[in-house]
């Protein structure tokens, strides 16, 4: 009878052990700080000359730092796409930002979005083991639910104005008040949170306040640069808001920060940058396009740390957080957990693909596919399929030494034969995609 008790009484605890729902103490929260259109040293932590980011310095100063962050690709969508699937562009069929055909229709984009869906996806992942999780900013696949979000800003319709954000794209630049009752609400129910704040800063529009304009507006500054170095600081602090809220309500200690960019920029003195950012910046396959910083923050569990020669991916940031938080999946990512430091130091390249800005068929990637790159060591290797005129890379397969050459200005393809197929094989290994006939 009392062995019948017992028995009956541990199983009664397992019971609500699974069915209670999750409290903020079981689980980290995770908040990604996600920066768009801006180059990878653009920050006074990384020796920037003029641009002032305080609040970004600080959390690199509590931070694990992989100074080699890379993003595979240099292009919003499907770099977003990538950072939140952990999958690559050509695994998880979002390789540009819009449909070639129906562009501006909701069925055209439902196509993508569909796609996207497939897909593991972080918020879902996290939702199913008791967070509540927000959208916030750049969102490029319509409505925040199909990315697993328990609550978003984005509407997503295209007859509304959607495409990338449309509401969303408030945050940041005209109201923080979404964000911050978001973790009020979320800490006062006392449960686990997600947040995605990827405001679309500094990207396009430069129209910084002009109380921080002031302070970059400088003799022999052109106009567009002073405003782009003012919108890094407008970005800084936002993130200094955020951080802030989440000290303010006593759960920083425990909260995973996660920081990183989607993709590179090279601002144009005389242009303002146009859509790209220069020829070697947003879309291009160059380190100005794809390098990030990426940084974890989780106090008493990730130790500060800057470290200046392992490779690391936006790739990695879904095994990672998923791994910190405790939670499995039957999933095999690419991407390896950089709390892991035997598998940190075990990788030995990384690789990434550039894309054409329209999608010609989601389910044939290598239909729009420009160029795959591998950095393996102070090695990079560049292959070009021929599709594109060197517009975002070389024409010709390239090889620089980053150690040597951190600009990539030398190729020395020729000088090293040895190396580049080493590296190629390597590259082929990991994808080698057959190109349409009309590449070279």
């Amino acid at each position: 009878m009392l062995r019948t008790l017992v028995f009956s009484l541990a199983a009664l605890l397992a019971f609500v052990a699974v069915e209670r729902p999750a409290l903020a103490a079981d689980r980290p929260n995770v908040v990604i700080l996600l920066s768009d259109d801006q180059r990878w040293n653009d920050y006074s932590f990384q020796g920037h000359e003029a641009i002032k980011t305080p609040n970004i310095d600080h959390l690199a100063s509590q931070s694990l730092v992989y100074q080699r962050g890379y993003v595979p690709t240099s292009l919003c969508r499907p770099s977003l796409a990538s950072l939140f699937t952990g999958l690559y562009p050509h695994q998880n069929g979002i390789t540009g930002n819009d449909p070639r055909e129906n562009k501006r229709t909701n069925e055209g984009r439902a196509v993508l979005v569909d796609r996207f869906k497939k897909n593991p996806r972080l918020a879902e992942i996290l939702g199913r083991h008791g967070y509540v999780t927000f959208q916030s900013g750049k969102w490029w696949e319509g409505n925040p639910s199909s990315g697993g979000f328990t609550s978003g800003m984005t509407h997503g319709d295209v007859t509304k104005g959607g495409r990338h954000g449309d509401v969303g794209l408030t945050i940041g630049r005209k109201t923080m008040e979404p964000v911050m009752k978001f973790i009020d609400e979320s800490v006062a129910a006392d449960k686990p949170f997600f947040l995605w704040y990827a405001p679309m800063m500094p990207h396009l529009p430069h129209n910084p306040p002009e109380r921080i304009l002031k302070k970059y507006q400088a003799e022999g500054r052109p106009l567009p640069v002073a405003k782009y170095f003012a919108m890094c600081d407008w970005w800084d602090e936002t993130c200094g808001q955020v951080l802030d809220r989440l000290e303010e309500k006593g759960v920083a200690d425990n909260t995973i920060v996660i920081y990183l960019c989607d993709n590179g920029w090279t601002q144009l003195a005389e242009a303002g940058g146009g859509a790209i950012g220069g020829p070697r910046g947003k879309r291009s396959v160059y380190d100005g396009g794809t390098r990030t910083p990426i940084m974890i923050r989780y106090p008493g569990h990730v130790k500060p740390a800057e470290n200046k020669t392992a490779l690391a991916s936006s790739i990695d940031v879904v095994p990672t957080i998923l791994a910190a938080v405790g939670i499995q999946t039957d999933v095999h990512f690419p991407g390896i957990n950089l709390l892991d430091a035997e598998a940190v130091d075990k990788r030995q390249a990384i690789f990434g693909e550039i894309y054409a800005h329209d999608i010609p068929d989601y389910q044939h990637p290598e239909q729009g596919l420009f160029y795959r790159w591998v950095i393996d060591g102070d090695w990079k290797l560049i292959v070009p399929t021929g599709m594109e005129e060197g517009e975002y890379g070389p024409k010709q397969p390239a090889l620089f030494n980053l150690k040597s050459d951190p600009e990539e200005q030398k190729n020395v393809f020729a000088e090293h034969p040895e190396v580049a197929q080493q590296l190629h094989k390597k590259l082929d290994t990991w994808w080698s995609p057959k190109v349409p006939k009309n590449a070279s």
